[in-house]
């Protein structure tokens, strides 16, 4: 008799699907536990966002709520946007807005992915949880507080204005000083919100894999080097992301913030984009140039996400969203 051989069996993978060539309703399949999951948000989404923001229609109108509303007011076409850019207001409050996102852009963006490798360096866990809750802490202070602090530190007859004239200096009040002022709200920002936004650069960082520090260690690699091939290759990505966002939230730098000191510094300095809609709109009861005011502000913010996220693609980044 002959010897009988087994054959392997071969266990082939069967073949991948192209995921360009499945029907909408396939994917509706495949993906309708992730949609059930976020129904409630969608919808939540539909109804505070979306529904409302049917009515920037107004901004192509005579509006007046009193007499027609957003039905029978007449429209007017771009008459309103015209308006904004022969407005001299208007455009200083984007030529302050344009300034502050730029100045904080290059002085705010990058301490809180310092401050979260400063935190991350920290070898004591106790030592770090208790650092880490201190520089969280402002962040839920209101801006009231904010700048009651501050006014008790840097205004006229605050801390350091009396520490200076005890010593036979002059003291300075930086909270009335205008051509300071983008240097005040841009410190005030950092000591709010620099410690609960290194949260999400502390978030990446623990995702970073410990045995490339070992092996670089082992390499001969000392901690700069560690630090520039390993930890801000590992950050990259969610720098590019918050990145993205902040450009397209550049017109948005805030209201309470220089509402409170506006009064101080004059509109001059303090007008930006917020204050200008709020002023322009609501005190005067010109809904539909504000609304118009308000919508520039949103589709430059649009415009500016899609080129910054186009440009990261170009750099091998996935960004806010890629074609899947």
């Amino acid at each position: 008799m002959g010897v009988m051989t087994e054959r392997p069996i071969r266990l082939e993978s069967p073949p991948a699907r192209d995921e360009h060539k499945l029907t909408w309703r396939a994917k509706l399949r495949r993906d309708r536990s992730l949609l059930l999951m976020n129904l409630p948000m969608l919808l939540l989404v539909l109804a505070f966002w979306w529904v409302p923001a049917l009515g920037n229609i107004i901004a192509f109108q005579d509006y007046n709520p009193y007499t027609g509303g957003i039905l029978e007011s007449p429209v007017i076409g771009f008459t309103n946007f015209a308006l904004l850019f022969q407005d001299p207001q208007f455009l200083r409050a984007m030529l302050n807005t344009l300034s502050i996102t730029a100045f904080q852009l290059v002085f705010y963006f990058p301490v809180p992915i310092m401050l979260a490798l400063l935190l991350h360096s920290i070898v004591s866990a106790r030592l770090r949880a208790f650092v880490q809750g201190v520089v969280y802490m402002p962040y839920f202070f209101s801006w009231v507080l904010v700048v009651a602090i501050f006014q008790q530190m840097f205004g006229g007859a605050g801390l350091l204005a009396q520490l200076l004239r005890e010593r036979g200096h002059e003291g300075v009040d930086w909270m009335t000083n205008s051509d300071t002022f983008i240097l005040l709200i841009t410190t005030q920002t950092i000591w709010k919100d620099a410690g609960w936004g290194a949260i999400i650069f502390l978030a990446a960082l623990s995702t970073i894999d410990p045995n490339l520090y070992e092996a670089a260690a082992v390499d001969g690699a000392r901690r700069w080097r560690r630090l520039w091939h390993i930890t801000l290759p590992g950050l990259r990505p969610v720098i590019v992301l918050l990145l993205i966002l902040r450009l397209g939230d550049a017109l948005n730098v805030g209201f309470e913030q220089f509402m409170l000191q506006r009064s101080a510094v004059g509109s001059g300095a303090s007008e930006v984009f917020d204050t200008f809609v709020y002023w322009s709109g609501l005190r005067t009861g010109d809904l539909g140039y504000g609304a118009a005011a308000g919508l520039f502000k949103g589709l430059v913010g649009l415009l500016l996400i899609l080129a910054a996220n186009r440009v990261a693609h170009a750099l091998g980044e996935r960004g806010v969203y890629s074609r899947s």
